[in-house]
């Protein structure tokens, strides 16, 4: 249920908590993204130079990518611990399939897509049908996927495929291309999850599972959550393979916990519900240049999971103040004063 307070005044304008969890969520990270570059611009100015920019930003973009697909799967009060899985068996499915060979490639991005839908739905099934923990069901899939990575790759790296780096890993009016596709899959997220019918019920779902149940509703969206997050993860682990000109069969290890951290950050709830794409992509640009500055200052890159764990916990300490609850409370008085003079 959607609890709305009414502002006192003339305007008879109207706040619901989810949207004031919106407007909290965006100002949050927006404010803490310019905050973090005043203090590049003052302490370490090549972490946020044009070079810097241009290596770092093709990162961020991926990071943003597998964020959406967190971020889905977070919505339904879950977590994929498949992540590096997933997006390692892109990786190596989108340089070794192809070994170097152009016309290959699209067979290759076929194939991945394939093992991206399988693992979704077993993901989804196990979750949603066989109520399997989430933690649980996503660590054995990774572990699978793991599995298909050695099979595939024998643990050994190969060169990107020169089609590959061109499309991934080249540039478009200055804009690395990679930007392009985190912006593309942001559109797609939003809209459908904020203009659609359903998208409206996948969050409502989050929201409110046993009354979603009770309509039917869970089951198939649940898996579904399942099924997108890994065609993201897919989309992220092609676009790396292309960025890294010689990627490792280990590419998505890095990103399993930086992906919790910003959809945490964006402001979706670990207990499921609304979720907020642009915040999510914004936060990805954050923890990003976090990890930039903290590299210019001299810190070892060996501390960055110290860094993103800070930046995880951050995020749940600002998020776990009921400040709509005490908006709400302190309009409360003033409603009942307005009523009082009303009915004298």
């Amino acid at each position: 249920m959607t609890v709305v307070a009414e502002e006192p005044g003339a305007t008879g304008r109207k706040w619901t908590l989810s949207s004031v969890g919106m407007a909290r969520g965006f100002v949050t990270v927006v404010v803490s993204t310019l905050a973090l570059i005043v203090v590049c611009f003052i302490f370490a100015p090549s972490s946020i130079s044009s070079g810097a920019l241009a290596g770092s930003l093709p990162f961020a973009a991926t990071l943003a990518i597998v964020g959406l697909g967190q971020m889905l799967v977070v919505q339904q009060g879950g977590f994929d611990l498949s992540v590096p899985g997933a997006v390692s068996l892109a990786v190596v499915v989108a340089t070794h399939v192809p070994a170097g060979n152009n016309a290959d490639l699209l067979p290759a991005v076929l194939l991945a897509i394939g093992f991206a839908l399988a693992a979704g739905v077993v993901n989804g099934f196990l979750v949603s049908i066989v109520q399997l923990n989430a933690i649980v069901a996503t660590i054995g899939m990774n572990a699978l996927l793991y599995g298909a990575v050695f099979a595939v790759s024998g643990g050994v790296p190969r060169i990107t495929t020169p089609l590959l780096a061109e499309i991934a890993g080249g540039e478009t009016l200055g804009i690395a291309n990679s930007v392009y596709f985190a912006l593309a899959a942001l559109v797609v997220v939003a809209f459908v999850m904020k203009k659609t019918v359903a998208g409206r019920r996948f969050e409502a779902n989050g929201a409110n599972p046993l009354a979603a149940r009770a309509v039917g509703l869970r089951v198939r969206l649940q898996m579904m959550a399942y099924v997108y997050a890994q065609l993201l993860y897919c989309l992220a682990g092609v676009l790396l393979a292309g960025i890294t000109r010689e990627p490792t069969a280990f590419q998505g290890d890095s990103l399993l916990l930086p992906s919790v951290a910003v959809v945490v950050l964006g402001g979706t709830s670990l207990l499921g519900g609304r979720g907020f794409p642009i915040s999510t992509v914004i936060a990805a640009f954050f923890l990003n240049q976090l990890s930039q500055f903290a590299l210019a200052v001299g810190v070892p890159y060996s501390a960055q999971t110290i860094i993103q764990a800070l930046a995880l916990g951050f995020g749940i300490a600002v998020y776990s103040v009921r400040w709509t609850r005490k908006a709400t409370k302190l309009r409360l008085p003033n409603m009942e004063e307005k009523n009082g003079i009303l009915a004298s």
